[in-house]
């Protein structure tokens, strides 16, 4: 092993144990370090000795290579934490990232499903719990569950697949929850919601089943369903219900749970606990998401507005 690849796993060894950092966001911080690492390598420079130059030839690179602005700015941001790690550490004795600034990007509004759309999936995901064949029955009752969970929560899809069984303990119609950086936090189940886990822990409990960890098991590695996984059922789904399955994702239920919230008149610190967001700053995206259907609301019906 390289005495470069020596420090970056030290610094996200780092990232994990001292920072709380998500396995999704170690992962994405490896491929971006991977890809500057190699970078030098093609212009015969270590990690510990690179300069400014270095740094901004790698962003040319990338860029030129295609990557778009959202993945630069967070590559940068990897590199940039590396170097303060390695400061810390006396590795280095200057950043030769100070000074670079990321790329202007315009954050996207998040994609999100009307009131509508969400009952659409519900309707045809309870219509497949009545299979006669009992296998799938049980697959369609723990979609239906999910579902009903992931919009009645706005948990993040990696939270309520790796959901473990003793979240069922304690208060019925409350749930808690374990998020990032190993925050916890409370978020409520409605009746609704309650009512189909019940269903689906009726199908998969009971005398002759064998206890299991996850609330959700599955034959993964992990144990329990893959974030994967429950895409891709949900694209099927939504085939299934009429809608594009493009614009369905588990993410996407969890952008509707938040801006149905807000529409009708939840306060935003209050959203902002539920979807356990460290920042208000992240929450307030949504608020845009409104003006946006306002703005289309007026230029589509008001009577002066066709007229400009």
């Amino acid at each position: 092993m390289s005495v470069a690849q020596r420090h970056i796993d030290a610094f996200l060894e780092m990232l994990g144990v001292e920072r709380g950092a998500s396995a999704n966001t170690i992962d994405a911080y490896r491929r971006d370090l991977a890809s500057y690492s190699a970078y030098l390598s093609t212009r015969d420079t270590e990690l510990v000795v690179a300069e400014a130059a270095d740094v901004s030839g790698w962003l040319t690179a990338t860029s030129v290579a295609g990557l778009g602005a959202a993945s630069r700015a967070r590559g940068l941001s990897a590199v940039r934490q590396l170097y303060k790690f390695l400061l810390v550490e006396g590795h280095v004795a200057a950043d030769p990232t100070h000074g670079h600034s990321g790329p202007r990007k315009q954050r996207p509004l998040p994609k999100t499903l009307s009131v509508a759309e969400v009952d659409k999936l519900l309707a045809v995901a309870a219509r497949r719990t009545e299979a006669d064949d009992a296998t799938e029955q049980v697959r369609a009752l723990r979609l239906y569950c999910l579902i009903e969970m992931l919009y009645a929560t706005g948990m993040r899809v990696s939270e309520l697949v790796s959901l473990p069984r003793s979240v069922l303990a304690g208060d019925a119609r409350m749930l808690t929850i374990k998020g990032k950086g190993g925050r916890e936090r409370l978020v409520p189940l409605n009746a609704s919601a309650r009512t189909a886990l019940d269903r689906y822990l009726a199908a998969t409990t009971g005398e002759g089943r064998i206890a299991v960890k996850w609330l959700f098991p599955s034959k993964s590695t992990q144990g329990h369903l893959t974030r994967q996984r429950l895409a891709q059922d949900l694209k099927a789904l939504a085939e299934e219900a009429g809608l594009d399955p493009e614009r369905v994702s588990p993410h996407v239920l969890r952008h509707a749970f938040a801006s149905h919230l807000l529409d009708r008149g939840a306060d935003l610190r209050s959203v902002q606990q539920l979807l356990g967001h460290a920042d208000i700053s992240t929450t307030e995206i949504y608020t845009h998401v409104l003006e946006e259907r306002l703005k289309k609301l007026v230029n589509e019906h008001h009577p002066l507005a066709k007229k400009r």
